[in-house]
């Protein structure tokens, strides 16, 4: 790889305009949508296509608690307010008696925006787009070129047309934008460094304490740009959703060993401490002690092949049950622009590439399901 791309990621951090978190909202928006390897991401010999969709989703969770926190928690140099605070500040008090934060990211991720606050949220949406494009993606690299979208292009908008309730129509309704492809492969790889305590995370809370006079510690400004929409409230739902589901079919087996089991755990497919995802298809009956065992581990490709037919019958029971939550599950985080008529065969296929890009890209330690 070009060491002038890792150069220049460290001189846009450093050096480019501080004068507000757009900058790091933008790179941290990026670099999850590549580390969480969206099967909507679309790379070509030069650029790397992104949904706008998905960078809008990442900054309403990134901004959500801080605009959320009780105690002021600046984003802008001087008294001026986030270009889209208004428009947010209506979603959060809609929200504040229906569930606040998980409950308005589960709307987005599977039921819906309700129709009552759905004009509102397309008012933020159209905000954030507008903000996105026309502030960070505009002048992010300066410090490299005097050219505006020297690296962020917006290659295609629907803004005027469109129309959206959850994070599905947002990918499909608001474009795309591009990034060059030596930056894409940089953020792949150093991506979960540029984001650690040290760099982004660590430099926008810092920016925050300054701001704020220092009268906010790091820890608490930490502690609410860290924070995620899913909670234990939320997993647990899931997973008695998942219990109900199988209720109805007798026997349960060891979805890794294939073995009857009379008690079993609902075992995060891919950790839930590796990738935040509560979806229904990622959770799967297991063994207690398969499960302990398994752990922090990623599926190997070839254990997810021995064991398609079982991971299929519980997905299609699933299906039958909760079949509009897991189309919207499925299509978002495994089909991506591929037919949802596919999803037998696909979502297998994209399952085993996701497990492999985790294994292999991020070096996460490979399971092939066997006790040691």
């Amino acid at each position: 790889m070009n060491k002038e791309v890792f150069y220049n990621i460290s001189k846009i951090i450093e050096r480019d305009s501080k004068s507000s978190t757009y900058k790091f909202a933008l790179l941290r928006g990026v670099i999850d949508i590549i580390l969480d390897n969206s099967p909507f991401i679309q790379p070509n010999e030069f650029h790397v296509q992104i949904p706008m969709g998905l960078m809008v989703e990442k900054w309403m969770l990134y901004y959500y608690p801080i605009l959320e926190s009780e105690i002021l928690i600046p984003q802008i140099n001087g008294n001026a307010n986030l270009a889209f605070s208004k428009q947010f500040e209506e979603i959060i008090q809609y929200y504040k008696l229906r569930g606040g934060f998980s409950s308005f990211y589960n709307d987005l991720k599977s039921k819906g925006i309700p129709e009552e606050v759905q004009d509102k949220f397309e008012k933020l949406v159209k905000k954030l787009v507008e903000t996105i494009s026309k502030m960070p993606m505009y002048y992010l690299g300066r410090s490299l070129s005097q050219e505006y979208y020297s690296i962020f292009k917006v290659e295609q908008s629907r803004l005027r047309n469109y129309k959206c309730n959850d994070l599905e129509s947002l990918i499909h309704g608001l474009g795309t934008f591009s990034i060059p492809v030596e930056y894409f492969e940089a953020f792949k790889i150093l991506g979960s460094f540029i984001n650690g305590q040290d760099s982004l995370l660590f430099k926008w809370a810092e920016f925050s304490v300054n701001a704020s006079g220092r009268r906010i510690s790091m820890s608490h400004v930490l502690q609410d740009v860290l924070k995620g929409p899913i909670t234990e409230r939320n997993i647990s739902e899931s997973k008695r959703i998942h219990k109900n589901s199988l209720s109805h079919i007798g026997s349960v087996y060891c979805v890794w060993t294939g073995k009857r089991i009379s008690s079993y755990e609902i075992d995060h497919l891919i950790p839930f401490s590796i990738w935040k995802n509560n979806d229904l298809w990622n959770l799967l009956p297991s063994d207690a002690k398969i499960n302990k065992q398994k752990r922090d581990k990623i599926p190997s490709p070839e254990l997810i092949e021995k064991q398609r037919n079982l991971i299929l019958d519980y997905w299609e029971i699933i299906h039958e049950n909760q079949s509009v939550r897991f189309q919207k599950e499925m299509q978002v985080s495994l089909l991506g622009n591929q037919a949802f008529s596919e999803w037998h065969l696909t979502g297998i296929t994209q399952l085993q590439k996701c497990c492999d890009y985790l294994i292999e890209n991020r070096g996460f330690e490979a399971w092939n399901g066997k006790l040691v």
